[in-house]
């Protein structure tokens, strides 16, 4: 067993902080063992100790929805809504992945600034392209990051370059499969139907059936601009809401599934996320920037729903779930007053939804609970402790206004993460 030593901070409940401080917690097989506040608690199994003197310990963060091949695109191009947005830049950019070489060297500054920002954990849509996928996701692995990895299903509403027919996407589907489905896999495969206008109902039935399958979890966009639910509607007659359509298809909890957005769920499609049990990806930067709307985050956290916290880029500008939880608790702010019974978020909710709620996705990833995983950061604050503050405010000091620089050291699954090379 091995010690590391810190300032342990984590959620157990999203209601308050569990603050250990100068404590110890034990890790063994990449996982917590348990907490203490001194090393003899542990018995005579004691390996070694790692003392991260000051600094304060915490859960790594999860990235729950981010597009890979937009990683060039980042902070580009941030004055249109999302139809417009995607066919003049989105689809263009996707379209280069079919270059191998181009994919690696854009993926591999994608997964490094991951770890630059503490994401040890990532939902990413690729794109349909098989060798460029798989590319990616053995960039994820070599870092020792884990990541769910979906190469994109689409065959309308796109640009040609993109469009796919449904055998061919569905081989290319069992092909990563086949490699990748590791049930103790670092990085495995997610069945990603980019959303409804893109994929006709074929394609959407047969990424379903390929879904339950093999019981691979789902990801997807839903309700995140008014354009968007519109356009479904027309689309899908038949279906009671946009949660309603991917559920007829199997596409809505019959595996763990989580949807991006869901800035206008509520009523029918809420009951129905709350009982297929459907994750939210929260998106707080990519709503605003495409003029989406915002969540009703409270809503769903109290009906039960699970959220966590994406990126989204590039929609979104910015790859730190630390500034994720920053925007999401000043939109939540903003729903406030506007519906006075939702109040906004507290830190220790927004970090619990950023950590072990987000985590669930993976397993028993996001919390210093005995058996789970030992995904952490080490965070050096010194800088910003200038005046001896208490464990929690410097823990709030450092999401409001800390950075990469701060991170001193990651882990995921109990292993220490070097930085990735960046290939040219």
């Amino acid at each position: 067993m091995k010690l590391y030593k810190a300032n342990i901070i984590f959620t157990r409940e999203k209601e308050q902080f569990e603050v250990v401080e100068h404590g110890y917690v034990g890790v063994e097989n990449g996982r917590v063992v348990g907490l203490a506040s001194n090393a003899d608690a542990f018995g005579e199994d004691v390996e070694d100790v790692v003392d991260y003197g000051d600094c304060l310990l915490i859960p790594a963060m999860n990235d729950m929805h981010v597009h890979a091949p937009q990683y060039r695109n980042q902070a580009i191009s941030m004055d249109l809504e999302l139809l417009p947005w995607l066919k003049q830049y989105t689809f263009p950019e996707e379209a280069k992945y079919k270059d191998t070489h181009y994919a690696e060297r854009m993926y591999s500054r994608f997964v490094h600034d991951l770890w630059r920002f503490g994401t040890m954990r990532t939902v990413a849509f690729a794109t349909i392209h098989l060798e460029s996928t798989r590319l990616l996701m053995e960039l994820f692995r070599e870092a020792g990051m884990g990541a769910m990895v979906g190469k994109v299903d689409m065959d309308r509403n796109a640009i040609d370059a993109l469009h796919v027919r449904v055998d061919e996407a569905m081989a290319r589907n069992e092909a990563i499969i086949a490699e990748w489905n590791d049930p103790d896999g670092l990085v495995k495969p997610i069945i990603t139907p980019r959303f409804i206008p893109s994929c006709t109902p074929a394609m959407l039935r047969a990424c379903g059936e390929l879904a339950q399958r093999y019981q691979l979890p789902v990801q997807s966009h839903l309700s995140e601009n008014a354009s968007e639910v519109a356009w479904v509607r027309e689309l899908e007659p038949e279906s009671r809401n946009y949660g309603d359509a991917y559920d007829r298809y199997g596409l809505f909890g019959q595996t763990p599934t989580i949807m991006a957005h869901c800035v206008f769920t509520a009523g029918d499609e809420l009951e129905l996320m709350t009982r297929r049990n459907v994750m939210v990806a929260h998106c707080p930067t990519s709503n605003l920037n495409l003029g989406s709307g915002i969540a009703p985050i409270r809503s769903f956290l109290n009906s039960g729903v699970k959220v966590g916290l994406g990126s989204d880029i590039s929609g979104g500008n910015d790859l730190s779930i630390m500034r994720m939880m920053v925007y999401a608790i000043q939109m939540s702010k903003l729903y406030y007053n506007h519906d006075k019974s939702k109040h906004f978020l507290t830190l220790s909710e927004a970090f619990w939804i950023a950590t072990k709620s987000a985590g669930s996705f993976f397993g028993k990833v996001g919390s210093f609970e005995p058996g789970y995983e030992f995904d952490a950061l080490v965070i050096d604050d010194s800088d910003l402790n200038h005046d001896n503050y208490s464990l929690i405010h410097r823990l709030e000091r450092f999401i409001y206004m800390g950075d990469d620089r701060h991170i001193a050291v990651r882990f995921c699954r109990g292993c220490e993460i070097p930085e990735p090379r960046i290939r040219d």
